[in-house]
This record gives C-alpha cells, sequence and structure tokens, in this order.
C-alpha cells in the first residue's frame, strides 16, 4: 500500500475511534444544537430599509409583557400589505431585496424579526415553538390592521426556508385570516429531514469530533427528534379550512439542496389551490439573486392576482 493511502487510511481510522470516544457527549450535542437552532447566536444587523431607498417607521408589536417582535414598516398602497419573515437564524436584513422590489412596485411592507431573531425579543421557550414563530406572525399582521390603519387592506404572508412552516402554520389558528401565501425554499412534505439537510449544508455548527461516524449519526438522529418535538405541530397541516382556500406560491430552487424541489412539490400537491414554481439553477434561498427580474415578475404576477 503507497505511503499516502496508508497514512489517509491511518488518519480515518484515527478519527473514527476519536469519534466513538466522543459519543457520550453526541446526544447532548445534538439536543443543545436544537435549541440552538430556535435561538441562535446574534449579531448586529447589517442594512436598513433606509439603505435602499425605502421610507420606513419602527414598530414593536408586543407577544407577551415585556416581550417583542421588531419590525420595520414601508408604507405603500393603502390596500395592499405584504409582510415578510426571514430564514432561520437568520434577520429581517436578509429580506430588504425582496421588500425592495414588492415596494417599487406599490405595495405596503413589513418587515419583521422573529422572536429570538434579530431585534426581537427573546424567548427561552423550548416548547410549542410551532405556534410560538406562528404567533409572532399573526401579532404583526393584525397589530398593522389595528393600529397602523390598515384594516381594509388585503394582506399576503411571505416566508422563507423554515419561516415558510410558521406561515401556513398560523392558518390553523382560529380567526387568522390572509389573501395569500408567499414561500420560497420551503415548506417541505416533512420537517425532521429538514435538520438533517441544515447540518449537511453546515448551516448548524459541527465539531470536527463529532463530524465522523460513529458520533454523527446520533447528533444527527437527537436534532431531528428533538427538534420537531420542539416544534410540536402536526405536519403537513390539514386541507381544511383556510388552507384549502388561500391563494399559495411554492417557490423552490432547481439545486437546493436542503429543501429539494421534490419535497416541496410534495407538499404542494395536497393543496388544489398551490402554485408551484422552480427557480432554474437557484440554490436555497438565492432565487432573487441568482436572476433577479425573473424572480420578481413570478411573485408580482401571482400577487396581483391574489391581491388585485
Amino acid at each position: 500500500m503507497p505511503e499516502s493511502r496508508r497514512a489517509a487510511r491511518q488518519a480515518t481510522l484515527t478519527r473514527q475511534a476519536l469519534s466513538a470516544v466522543a459519543l457520550p457527549i453526541a446526544p447532548l450535542y445534538g439536543a443543545a444544537l436544537a435549541y440552538l437552532a430556535f435561538h441562535p447566536r446574534r449579531g448586529g444587523q447589517q442594512g436598513h430599509p433606509d439603505d435602499l431607498g425605502m421610507p420606513s417607521t419602527e414598530l414593536r408589536v408586543p407577544f407577551r409583557s415585556g416581550k417583542y417582535v421588531h419590525a420595520w414598516l414601508c408604507p405603500g398602497a393603502e390596500d395592499r400589505v405584504v409582510v415578510i419573515g426571514h430564514s432561520m437564524g437568520g434577520d429581517k436584513t436578509r429580506s430588504l431585496e425582496h421588500a425592495k422590489f414588492l415596494h417599487q412596485a406599490g405595495y405596503t411592507v413589513c418587515l419583521f424579526d422573529h422572536r429570538n431573531h434579530g431585534a426581537s425579543s427573546r424567548d427561552p421557550s423550548c416548547v410549542g415553538l410551532g405556534d410560538r414563530f406562528a404567533s409572532d406572525i399573526i401579532s404583526v399582521v393584525s397589530h398593522l390592521r389595528t393600529a397602523c390603519g390598515y384594516g381594509g387592506a388585503r394582506f399576503a404572508v411571505y416566508g422563507f426556508s423554515f419561516s415558510c412552516f410558521s406561515s401556513l402554520w398560523a392558518l390553523t389558528h382560529e380567526g387568522f385570516e390572509v389573501d395569500a401565501v408567499v414561500c420560497d425554499s420551503g415548506p417541505g412534505h416533512d420537517v425532521p429531514p429538514l435538520f438533517r439537510k441544515f447540518l449537511e449544508a453546515e448551516a448548524l455548527p459541527l465539531p470536527s469530533l463529532l463530524r465522523t461516524e460513529p458520533s454523527r449519526a446520533v447528533v444527527t438522529s437527537v436534532l431531528c427528534s428533538v427538534s420537531n418535538a420542539m416544534i410540536g405541530a402536526e405536519w403537513p397541516p390539514p386541507v381544511a379550512g383556510p388552507f384549502a382556500q388561500v391563494p399559495l406560491l411554492v417557490m423552490s430552487g432547481e439545486r437546493d439542496a436542503v429543501v429539494p424541489p421534490s419535497s416541496v412539490d410534495a407538499f404542494a400537491e395536497r393543496f388544489p389551490q398551490a402554485e408551484t414554481h422552480v427557480l432554474p439553477n437557484a440554490e436555497h434561498l438565492a432565487g432573487l439573486r441568482t436572476d433577479p427580474a425573473a424572480y420578481a415578475d413570478v411573485v408580482l404576477d401571482f400577487l396581483k392576482r391574489a391581491l388585485g
């Protein structure tokens, strides 16, 4: 055996041996990673609507005593409002370019940070997170209707990746109504595989000691099961009520390795009013960046038909 191959084999065996030694901490790390996914570390927000020529008002929408969802309201048409979320671990600055083309088309746009993200308040809870993140959206829409003068407007909710799940799960809450939902890079048909894909895409931190089998399999299994338990929501949702009526645009990137088009299509085919669109050559959350004009055309055409 050549010396290079012998060295490589020895290195592999060493990594596997160290991974086996780390097995006792693998379940703990998997559970901690699940918590981190919903309670990410935060950095300073980079960007503001003013930077893109969108005048804005800062909103603090309470979700509990002393706790609030932070948002930017960029006024446009008084009768058409789009509420924009963000991906897991991100914040509303990630959606500024999406807000820009919507605002230029005349829509009132409201960008918000989910709890535990961006400038919104922390919520240390680790159970019922599906309902908690959905309630952020419900609170923002309700605040815009009752406190900001948009009571007679038609509303669309715009989700990205994991917040697609929250945007749609909000429709299971009694009394919550919107006129359209737009989803980018999600949702998939099943939730647990999403966290495995996040790990594979290195969207979640994994120390080198746990990247090799057998520890990696344990971390992955615990991450997926604990995350799903923390969400505490039945998925996919039932085909009834708002889900059978609200117009839905579901977009997926042709090269998305996190939420592939096949998983998105499997979800969308349950709902007769859902429209699907595969974004050519786009990776996860990269549709607008890959082809800005084509992406905007798809979204604006749908919103024009849904909101008028």
